[in-house]
């Protein structure tokens, strides 16, 4: 059975007029009065009932014309979904986001994707160091990261998108959470609670470097892998800490942001995906995060 067998039938079940039906599918009358007979002789039934003036359906036909428009409307939205998905408009996509821009920037990325993109199902995943979007980038399991470089890996491209200084997040208690900045130099002997440096976070390096400037290195008491459990202890009184400004965005009772007074490091954040990745869905969404992070 011909998809254009299906069609020619129900121009004319719908017409119910051969000539009408011709015109409709812009064909001459015998053509397609020979596509019905096909039709026909292939189901063994009668479909249509001819007489000189009108086209009536037959039982077999009020049948087949049901299924038929089922049918079309089936192969019409399938034909569509290619033509989005060779769009980029269709599809799934994977996206990493590294802990300190989870909570600024997941929400304002999903929903640039959400609107621009909305045929294309999202798979969010924050709270991700570097090391670990590198690693699901390599085997699949991510198709864009957010993350701090650098990334050494030849089989991943990576482009910065933005550069953030690090910034004091304090008890609310703290002697220094009234100022309007903090001298990174007065936190010389405090408890730091820091994320992990077995797994080099590019935030914990950006840290330790900045309190070496200013003559120190922090006193570590906690190592924390989630942004979130980072502030939270810092509420709790377990010690200050350094972070990227968006983590600001995260508000937290009991912790307090401040700017660092002098000579802050600032720390990138990059997007990154496979080169050898050219599917139409990635390059779409790359031109909006770009859009929305930038």
């Amino acid at each position: 059975m011909e998809l254009r067998h299906l069609r020619s039938f129900v121009a004319v079940a719908e017409e119910r007029h051969f000539g009408r039906a011709a015109e409709r599918l812009h064909m001459a009358q015998p053509p397609l009065s020979q596509q019905i007979r096909r039709l026909e002789a292939e189901l063994g039934a009668t479909l249509l009932h001819r007489t000189t003036r009108s086209v009536e359906l037959a039982p077999a036909g009020d049948v087949l014309l049901v299924r038929a428009r089922e049918i079309l409307a089936l192969v019409e939205g399938a034909t569509e979904d290619a033509r989005r998905a060779a769009r980029g408009e269709f599809g799934r996509l994977a996206v990493g986001f590294t802990g300190s821009a989870t909570y600024a920037l997941l929400p304002q990325v999903a929903a640039a994707l959400r609107s621009e993109l909305p045929g294309v199902v999202l798979d969010l995943r924050g709270e991700l160091l570097t090391p670990a979007q590198v690693e699901r980038l390599l085997d699949g399991r991510l198709d864009v990261g957010l993350l701090r470089p650098p990334v050494r890996d030849g089989d991943l491209a990576v482009e910065v998108v933005r550069s953030e200084p690090l910034v004091a997040v304090l008890p609310e208690a703290h002697p220094l959470a009234e100022a309007d900045s903090v001298p990174l130099e007065e936190l010389e002997g405090e408890p730091f609670v820091v994320y992990p440096s077995h797994f080099r976070s590019v935030v914990h390096d950006a840290v330790e470097a900045t309190c070496a400037a200013h003559g120190f290195h922090p006193r570590v008491a906690l190592e924390v892998s989630e942004t979130a459990t980072l502030v939270r202890s810092v509420a709790a009184g377990l010690g200050v800490s350094l972070v990227p400004e968006s983590v600001r965005h995260m508000t937290v009772h009991g912790a307090v942001y401040r700017p660092l007074a002098r000579d802050a490091a600032a720390v990138e954040l990059a997007v990154a995906w496979r080169r050898a990745d050219t599917s139409p869905v990635l390059e779409r969404a790359l031109e909006v995060v770009r859009r929305s992070v930038a």
